[in-house]
């Protein structure tokens, strides 16, 4: 079956060589040419199939977008390199899974912070699942000591200032007690650093575990810890818009 026909201003631009707007205003100035003839027109149809060159250059074909579910360990630091040389998240895979693609993570886990850490190969892709605008939430176990109450949960999902930096609604609930912590669900859509820490700590809670359960539709569910697995083709289609991949 042959790869579905698209226009030539949206591949190339899918493939790093510019924004639609800009690719088109190329067009326009004889920069592109397709198997062997200038092209017209953006609403050219290719498949990625062609040989396609800008300035004289052939444009390479992006790979395929991957998407990757990894559960991750405490102790790993989420970074290609470490300035401390700790183990990373990327050591640990090429160590365990030699014959992954070179991946990049869908934002941070902290270096105590266990659960669920997406990785893909596309770094477009990678940029649009981080946005607060994709609207997508992160959900979280979170073991905490100290004392919980409505009154808490309530300032939460006001949203909170804490150091300067405000922080946007978020939900908690208390899942059950064990000696003198309490588990609690949260969920929230920003994910800035650090941010369960800072704002259970500014209601005088500790936070001594802290687990990702879902990033937006992608869920950890029994995915052991340190395994990974790739999300099927058809479910990311399901789960992320058409334009924001390369399939």
């Amino acid at each position: 079956m042959s790869a579905e026909k698209e226009r030539i201003a949206k591949y190339l631009a899918r493939a790093g060589v510019a924004s639609r707007r800009a690719v088109e205003a190329m067009i326009a100035e004889g920069r592109i040419v397709l198997n062997g003839q200038k092209l017209e027109t953006p609403a050219t149809l290719v498949d990625g199939s062609e040989d396609i060159r800008v300035d004289g250059k052939p444009v390479q074909v992006k790979d395929k977008t991957r998407l990757f579910l990894f559960h991750k360990p405490a102790g790993l630091v989420t970074s290609h390199k470490d300035e401390k040389d700790r183990e990373t998240v990327f050591d640990y895979l090429k160590s365990h899974y030699p014959d992954l693609p070179r991946l990049i993570s869908v934002g941070r886990l902290d270096l105590t912070t266990e659960g669920l850490l997406l990785l893909t190969n596309d770094g477009a892709l990678s940029r649009y699942m981080e946005l607060p605008q994709t609207g997508w939430t992160r959900s979280y176990r979170v073991r905490v000591f100290g004392l919980w109450n409505d009154k808490k949960a309530a300032r939460l999902q006001k949203g909170m200032q804490v150091d300067g930096v405000r922080y946007a609604p978020i939900k908690a609930t208390f899942e059950r007690q064990t000696g003198d912590n309490i588990w609690l669900n949260v969920s929230l859509q920003e994910g800035k650093n650090r941010e369960i820490r800072k704002v259970m700590e500014a209601l005088e809670l500790q936070v001594n575990r802290l687990i990702r359960v879902s990033y937006g539709p992608f869920l950890l569910n029994k995915l052991e810890k340190g395994a990974v697995i790739e999300v099927p083709e058809k479910q990311l289609k399901s789960s992320v818009p058409q334009d924001r991949l390369s399939l």
